[in-house]
């Protein structure tokens, strides 16, 4: 989950850790700065780990996890070379991991994620990212019309041609796919930004301010007018 501060990021993967330990027996790790959220043990055990205190750093934590064997791990943020390349390796080995960066859409983050890499390791990160990568979310929140915040998300869903993209190194090619992947549940920030215009909750305005891609953003509908008989 990718956005800037204070767009509701952690909120997002509280939802999913919830969820999750509602609906399945498994063992959740969380490492977090700080915890936020207080998960209680349901059908899955959830063990919280702050930064700080429980461990030195994201990157420590995770090398400790390597020795654990969880179903689930959030990352609170990965940081640096360290917390990603350790996240990944936990993620190729089948474990399910959420984590959050701070990016302005889904393919900045999968170019930050391929660029932490030195030079030289990212065509091999490119395919470790191709095959062990589910989906990004992109989220910001929108001042609501009346009052309030209302979330706009972009949603990459690393079906095949995404990550045929991604192991050839086509990121530029990305946004395409975005754009035409809805059957896959794929949507753009504009995308979201034109339904929350259309249905009244935000203004034309702030969905084109918030927007990298202004020009892609749709004003409200015209009202049809009524001809009196």
């Amino acid at each position: 989950v990718t956005g800037p501060t204070g767009s509701g990021k952690s909120t997002t993967l509280a939802s999913m850790i919830h969820q999750i330990s509602i609906d399945r027996a498994c063992h959740i790790i969380t490492i977090e700065d700080p915890i936020e959220y207080l998960h209680p043990h349901r059908r899955s055990a959830v063990d919280q780990r702050e930064v700080g205190s429980d461990t030195a750093s994201f990157a420590d934590g995770l090398r400790s996890i390597l020795r654990e064997d969880p179903d689930v791990l959030l990352v609170g943020e990965m940081r640096d070379l360290d917390s990603i390349r350790f996240a990944l390796t936990i993620a190729e080995t089948g474990h399910l991991v959420f984590a959050t960066m701070h990016t302005n859409d889904t393919a900045q983050a999968l170019a930050r994620i391929i660029g932490v890499f030195p030079a030289q390791e990212q065509p091999q990160v490119r395919v470790q990212l191709a095959a062990a990568l589910s989906g990004i979310a992109y989220q910001q929140l929108i001042p609501r019309i009346g009052g309030g915040m209302v979330a706009a998300h972009e949603v990459l869903v690393a079906n095949g041609a995404i990550r045929n993209m991604l192991a050839e190194g086509k990121t530029n090619q990305l946004r395409n796919s975005l754009m035409t992947g809805h059957k896959d549940g794929m949507v753009t920030f504009e995308r979201s930004l034109s339904r929350l215009v259309a249905a009244g909750q935000i203004t034309y305005q702030d969905a084109i301010a918030r927007s990298l891609f202004p020009k892609d953003v749709e004003p409200a509908p015209r009202p049809q007018s009524r001809l009196s008989a």
